[in-house]
């Protein structure tokens, strides 16, 4: 087993064990660093790697740039504030990202956060910054060993996208049957801005709730939330997102594909317009495999203006008997019919991801569901 506290080593693969690699592998993480601009990585409450490859990225703890940064103390719960609403006072860790004015970072930044110990409680915060005119990737792989029992994650996330600025945000979550999430995080978007926000969650999970919300607060701003969710036999998950639209002309949207094999799914989606010429749009698609199963889909919409346009559609079905008879007449059995549909339905290209991504979460997509029929 390689040693877990070489904080000394700048590769990320000499940081875990060859069956730790693989679990943070399934969060999206890729341990070769080739295809990343950046790399942040914590395990437990130590952060093990800090590194960038591009000069238009800063990349550090959020210790660390407290003490050195004079704009992370600006930002600093600035978002939550805004908002109203409250977080947690005492965290650990968690990550400082900067993209530079002006640059466009080719490859995207990882960031790995990492359970290991029994009973632990990781909590972290996390501030990304992308400056005027800037645009970058950034995905953030979620994990668990299988030493990791019981234990939970919560993490804060503040999201600054100034004026004419772009980020796709994408977290990928990857943890064990018995631990419990909790992220919060909150987005302020200026004029011009760009914020796309996609979360991945195709592994067992005990429990999840998270309800992000994106403020769109300048002229000709944008969001969009998108999700893709697999809930196994057991599980609880109850995803949504919140955008409120203040800038003239800004836009938004909820996507939600959720699958339950026998898991619990609650859908939820608000869209709240606060200026004129603003449109929004908000969708969530089921799909039951299990009786046991459950999917609640939960959109609202609110305005106090007449020159908007909100709309939302949700639809809650099954496979169909004529499909999967269909499949098996091609030579395909029952279970391989199943994932082929399943994957089909579960449409990557509402993420909004360059090439690269997506190929990468097709692969993650086509191991899970795999094995789970």
């Amino acid at each position: 087993m390689k040693d877990a506290k070489n904080v000394n080593s700048t590769k990320l693969r000499d940081k875990f064990s060859a069956k730790d690699l693989q679990k943070i592998s399934s969060a999206g993480i890729d341990a070769t660093d080739k295809l990343r601009s950046a790399t942040f990585v914590q395990q437990d409450n130590k952060i093990l790697l800090t590194k960038a490859f591009s000069e238009g990225v800063d990349i550090l703890s959020i210790e660390e740039a407290l003490d050195t940064i004079p704009q992370a103390r600006k930002y600093y719960r600035k978002s939550f504030s805004y908002i109203g609403k409250k977080i947690p006072a005492k965290t650990k860790g968690g990550y400082f990202i900067r993209i530079k004015r002006g640059k466009t970072v080719q490859f995207p930044i990882q960031a790995c956060l990492f359970l290991r110990k029994e009973r632990f409680g990781q909590k972290v915060h996390n501030i990304v910054i992308v400056e005027e005119g800037a645009k970058a990737y950034l995905i953030t792989g979620c994990a668990a060993s299988s030493a990791a029992k019981e234990s939970f994650h919560l993490g804060v996330s503040e999201f600054y996208i100034e004026k004419g600025a772009y980020l796709n945000y994408t977290m990928v979550h990857s943890w064990r049957r018995d631990v419990s999430v909790k992220p919060l995080s909150a987005a302020l978007v200026k004029e011009g801005g760009v914020f796309a926000s996609n979360y991945i969650c195709l592994q067992p999970v005990k429990d999840v709730a998270m309800y992000p919300i994106a403020v769109l607060e300048g002229k000709n701003s944008r969001a969009s939330f998108n999700s893709l969710i697999l809930a196994h036999s057991g599980s609880y998950q109850d995803i949504g997102a919140r955008c409120i639209l203040k800038g003239e002309s800004s836009s938004a949207e909820i996507i939600s594909r959720a699958v339950s094999l026998g898991g619990t799914i609650i859908a939820r989606g608000h869209l709240k317009s606060e200026n004129k010429n603003t449109k929004a749009h908000l969708e969530c698609r089921g799909l039951i495999l299990s009786e046991k199963g459950r999917i609640h889909a939960i959109p609202e919409l609110e305005t106090d203006y007449r020159d908007v346009d909100l709309f939302h559609e949700a639809a809650i079905g099954k496979i169909s008997k004529e499909e999967i008879e269909y499949l098996c007449s091609r030579g395909f059995s029952r279970q391989q019919a199943q994932s082929i549909i399943v994957r089909g339905f579960m449409d990557i290209e509402v993420l909004a991801l360059p090439d690269l991504l997506k190929k990468e979460i097709k692969r993650l997509e086509a191991q899970t569901l795999k094995g789970s029929f």
